[in-house]
């Protein structure tokens, strides 16, 4: 593993688990949100922003965390491994209305400068919708890759023994 994406929705514990990975495996990690927005949430340049994806991908080791469903088919032709969290959607809101009272009005350290925690209605119906329309598109990708390693995690156990497994083998 030394070409990793993290994916799955929101509150699914992308970046918790891309920093523990990347302290396991000794890889850079890359958070897409703090790349992807700008000083007062304000998106980048679409071009810009594929073309930052390019360079940082030609890199020989990194472990990226984020969805962006548009650039996701070439971080997934980059990706020598997929992680896939695909946990309870009720978890997931349970965990972005965490994050957000944690870090309310304070810039997360995934996140760009300059863009502090919020949370919206349309951040959580975004999640809780997650299963019906983000996910089968992400199953559908992931079922006709090849050659990749495509490691699927449903509960917050299975994320567990994984990293447990990794730490074990390092």
């Amino acid at each position: 593993m030394k070409r990793v994406i993290v994916i799955g929705s929101g509150g699914a514990g992308k970046s918790t688990l891309a920093m523990a990975l990347g302290q396991r495996l000794g890889l850079p990690i890359v958070h897409l949100d703090a790349q992807f927005w700008q000083a007062g949430w304000k998106e980048r340049d679409r071009e810009d922003w594929l073309e930052w994806q390019r360079t940082v991908l030609l890199e020989p080791r990194w472990i990226m965390d984020g969805n962006y469903g548009g650039t996701l088919d070439v971080r997934l032709a980059a990706a020598d491994t997929v992680i896939f969290l695909d946990l309870p959607r009720a978890l997931c809101v349970a965990r972005a209305l965490g994050r957000a009272l944690r870090y309310w009005g304070r810039t997360r350290p995934d996140m760009a400068a300059g863009c502090p925690e919020k949370l919206d209605l349309d951040f959580l119906r975004w999640i809780w919708q997650y299963p019906f329309k983000n996910r089968p598109v992400i199953l559908e990708k992931l079922a006709r890759l090849e050659g990749k390693k495509v490691v699927r995690l449903q509960s917050v156990g299975a994320v567990q023994r994984f990293t447990d497994e990794l730490t074990r083998l390092s």
